[in-house]
């Protein structure tokens, strides 16, 4: 059960959620691609501390962050936003703040978009994610890690070489 969530958009530094971002793209470069390049949402526990940031309260530390971007109109005709990068803090995953923050992103693009679709390895752990969030597997960029990062990527004992696009319709 996700604790009691704050969701806030981060503004222009996004490089202090770093450590979050790398959880779920763990090579920088690749992140700098979209980093700037949408809205970026943060979730915070609601009975968090905060500091000051000028006159704006923060809190201490977000539970998970996502970068969210417009893609445009697809092939179809559909308007497709695009969840870019999605983390969350290893003490806070299987607690409802990725779903929290998927579900805040399906609701605040289904005004303006057809389609949130997400991009992510062949892995055990993220598709099953994904689909009990109700996405569905649309298509397969066949080598896309393999081609893309400077290293292997691993996760749970299984080198990523495909990215899986999953979609779900607003």
């Amino acid at each position: 059960m996700a604790p009691a969530l704050r969701i806030a958009a981060v503004g222009n530094d996004r490089e202090r959620y770093r450590d979050l971002l790398l959880l779920a793209d763990e090579q920088w470069d690749m992140v700098e691609l979209y980093l700037h390049r949408g809205e970026m949402f943060a979730a915070y526990a609601e009975d968090d501390p905060c500091f000051k940031i000028g006159s704006a309260p923060m809190p201490n530390r977000a539970l998970g962050c996502m970068i969210v971007t417009g893609e445009g109109v697809d092939e179809r005709g559909l308007r497709i936003a695009e969840v870019k990068s999605l983390a969350v803090a290893p003490s806070h995953q299987r607690r409802g703040v990725g779903h929290a923050l998927l579900e805040f992103a399906a609701a605040r693009h289904a005004p303006t978009h057809d389609v949130l679709r997400v991009g992510t390895g062949d892995s055990p752990l993220t598709v099953p994610f994904y689909e009990v969030c109700g996405f569905t597997r649309s298509r397969v960029l066949p080598n896309f890690f393999i081609d893309n990062y400077d290293h292997p990527i691993v996760e749970a004992g299984v080198q990523l070489k495909d990215m899986v696009i999953l979609e779900r319709r607003l």
